[in-house]
Order: structure tokens, then sequence, then C-alpha cells
């Protein structure tokens, strides 16, 4: 029987190739976005994230997978409401209906940025559960978006990532036999990037402050593959795992360290 499963952020980017893949392999797909998807919300709010649950109940009775991809990479604080809280809302509220599945599976999105420096402050605010608190410290941050604003993104990706490593083993996730984990992506060319890779000067000297000695940027279906597998029936014990899908930035920045 073929799966069904939700992907976010399913109109552009790395949530379009994995939606492309799986409908490849004949799984159904319930494409959420902003626009051209099946469920349009904005993850922002809390009235677009109880719509996203509301709206996926409406339209099947089971669910077997749920990829969180929808993301910004600006330095503002709605970055910080679809990055965390967005992906976080997606996550935990689809969770109910993964246990209706045989092999049910969960996957989210964080980045090799997470590496990167971060605002403590405001991965504190995540860690917590306090938006309004995280929304603020972004706004502060924002001010300044060459400098402070630029912690923004790389605070959301190691708070999500965090989340990742302190939920997939409770009872909510294994416990409910749900192998929850994440992905790292490097530098992919999505519309997110277009400017950063726009020519060969800059896409040289980003590299040098992402290195990716492994064929360099990366295309959406790179990460697609990888999502895929971890959101199949194939993973059956792969828990609370970050998986950097980077070109080998990771290996790069942190050497031999194993966290």
């Amino acid at each position: 029987m073929a799966r069904t499963s939700v992907v976010t952020g399913a109109a552009s980017g790395i949530g379009k190739a994995t939606k492309e893949l799986l409908e490849s392999r004949g799984e159904r797909v319930i494409g959420v976005d902003l626009h051209d998807a099946d469920v349009l919300v904005d993850l922002t709010t809390a009235d677009g994230r109880r719509a996203l649950v509301g709206t996926v109940a409406d339209l099947t009775d089971s669910l077997d997978a749920v990829y969180a991809i929808a993301g910004l990479a600006t330095p503002v604080p709605a970055t910080v409401g679809v990055n965390f809280f967005g992906m976080v809302a997606t996550l935990e509220g689809l969770r109910p209906m993964l246990t209706t599945s045989a092999s049910p599976r969960a996957v989210g999105v964080s980045s090799m940025a997470s590496l990167m420096p971060v605002d403590d402050e405001l991965v504190a605010a995540m860690a917590a559960g306090d938006e309004p608190a995280a929304l603020a410290r972004a706004a502060v941050l924002a001010r300044e978006p060459e400098t402070t604003g630029a912690l923004i993104y790389g605070s959301t990706k190691k708070a999500f990532a965090q989340w990742v490593r302190r939920s997939a083993a409770t009872e909510a996730w294994a416990g409910a036999s749900i192998p929850l984990n994440a992905v790292a992506p490097g530098i992919i060319a999505t519309p997110m990037t277009a400017d950063m890779i726009a020519t060969e000067e800059a896409r040289t000297q980003l590299l040098q402050m992402v290195p990716m000695p492994l064929n360099g940027v990366a295309e959406p279906i790179v990460v697609a593959r990888l999502l895929t597998w971890l959101g199949g029936e194939e993973n059956t014990h792969l828990c609370g795992q970050v998986v950097f899908v980077d070109g080998g930035s990771d290996a790069v920045i942190r050497g031999d360290s194993t966290w």
C-alpha cells in the first residue's frame, strides 16, 4: 500500500525535490506551503500551525511520514517563527496521526549553520519554548542585519537540532516506534541561496566560509534522497540523529570531534 506523507515547504527548493521524489515512487504527498500546495498556511502563526494539522486531518485518515522542511534564511524574527516554532509545531501536531501507521517516520531540516556562531539568548528562549521571548530577542538582533541579524538563522537551526536530540528518545517518539531525525545540509542550490551563488566569485567566497570539499554546492535532490530514506520504511533504528549532508563542512569545521 502506498505511503502518505506531509511535506512542508513543498513549493520550492528541498521541499519540492522531496515531494517530487516521493511521488515518483508512487507515494501520496500532501504538500504544504504559502502557495502552489495542497495546504496553504503560514507557519509563522499559531493559526497557520493549527490550520495545517486540521487540514491534513481532513485530507487523510492515515499518515506515514512527516517531512518538516519549510524554512527562511533572512535576518528577521519570522525566521524564528518558521524554522523552530513552525517546524516543531508541524512535527508535534501531526505526531498523533503518525501513530496510525505501521511504519511511521518523522524528519526535519537543520543546517550546517548550526555549527556557526549563534546567539545564546535566542537559542535558550527557543529551547524553553518561549516564542514571545524568542521573537523579541530576534527583533533586537535584526536591528543590525549584517552582524547580529546574521546570527538568527544559525540559532534557529541549532535550537531545532537540539530539540530533535532531546525529543527523539522519549516515550512520545521512540516509545511510539516513530524514528525522529534531522538532516543538516550545507550550501544547496535553491531560491534561498540563489543570490549567494549567482556568480563564480560569490560562490567561491561563500565556499571559503562554508567549505564543501566533496563536490561543492549541492542540488536539492541530494538532500531529498537522504530525507526520503530517513522517512522511509527501511529506517527502523536511527534515532535522534542530525545527519550532515554538507560536502564535508562538518568534518572540516569540527575535525575529529563527534559532538
